[in-house]
């Protein structure tokens, strides 16, 4: 039912697992339309007050991305972020960027001081976050959207699990459970684990990073390669109802997005450049390279991120992962 559509794929550092599931939920609702629009979120007031923002280009279209758990307590999922991207498609319908920007970013946070950029998601939710990611971008954020972690065991599931090949033998203290050398078929509830571990992972969160990429490559050739129709209603219905959007965002605009990721000739994942960590008070922090993410959201505002991977790109597998 699903066909695969060919592309350079070019991965730097970060990103990707969010961009997935939006993707394919955004595919069942472009091939089946309306039948599981209800199930998507929508969430009024996400989008911040337009005093203050960067004014729009018109040079493409930017959506910011979070990754999460979601609460029932915080409607838009999470008290910290697990995974935050800016996700740009060119204008000429060539290119889609995700961006991710380190969630222990040691940012300005309007009304909050200097703290984590993932600290303004539990601060002030979508609108906050927004316009602290505006505010150090320069980067006008046209649409917002939320996927909940938690529903990659139902759409795992769904599809009869996913198939990761992991290179050294591990063991998650946090999960008690060990990951040996080798290919893995992981039902839903394993998958969960597989991209939630850090402990014992050589770079922690960044190790953590490529699994996530691992699983999202995995989940989406096991969805583009399924025939069976009562598989592809469950994982479509899984997946939409672990998506919440902004409220200007309508079922043509997911398909709209959907028909650009799937005709796109280039989908890249970009890091945001960092200095390195460091300790401030008890935490545990990323610095930001201020001049390295001046050059790179410019590219963004200007349109021109393919002059930019021209000069800084690189690429890095997610076959097999730590």
């Amino acid at each position: 039912m699903l066909r695969r559509f060919g592309r350079r794929r070019v991965v730097m550092g970060c990103g990707g697992l969010a961009l997935g599931v939006l993707l394919l939920a955004g595919v069942g609702l472009y091939l089946l339309q309306r039948t599981y629009d209800d199930e998507v979120n929508r969430l009024s007031g996400a989008l911040p007050a337009e005093a203050g923002r960067p004014r729009a280009t018109g040079r493409g279209e930017n959506w910011l991305l979070i990754g999460s758990d979601r609460r029932a307590d915080m409607p838009w999922m999470g008290a910290r972020a697990d995974a935050i991207m800016v996700v740009h498609l060119s204008g000429d319908g060539e290119r889609v960027s995700v961006i991710a920007i380190p969630r222990d970013g040691w940012v300005p946070v309007p009304g909050h001081g200097t703290t984590k950029i993932n600290a303004a998601f539990a601060h002030g939710g979508p609108s906050l976050l927004i316009r602290t990611v505006e505010q150090l971008t320069k980067v006008r954020v046209d649409h917002y959207a939320a996927l909940d972690f938690g529903g990659f065991v139902e759409m795992t599931d769904a599809l009869g699990g996913v198939d990761v090949t992991i290179t050294k033998r591990t063991h998650d203290p946090m999960h008690d459970r060990t990951w040996e050398a080798g290919h893995h078929h992981l039902d839903g509830l394993e998958a969960l684990d597989f991209v939630r571990q850090r402990w014992n992972l050589p770079a922690g969160d960044l190790d953590r990073i490529k699994r996530q990429q691992a699983f999202l490559q995995a989940l989406a050739d096991k969805a583009l390669d399924t025939r069976n129709p009562i598989k592809i209603d469950r994982f479509i219905r899984a997946a939409s109802r672990s998506v919440t959007v902004d409220g200007t965002v309508t079922s043509g605009t997911l398909r709209g997005l959907a028909r650009r990721l799937l005709e796109t000739s280039t989908l890249e994942y970009v890091t945001t450049p960092v200095k390195g960590t460091a300790a401030r008070g008890d935490q545990s922090v990323v610095l930001l390279d201020d001049a390295g993410m001046r050059e790179l959201f410019t590219a963004v505002r200007e349109d021109r991120l393919g002059d930019y991977m021209v000069r800084n790109g690189a690429a890095n597998s997610v076959d097999a992962v730590r």
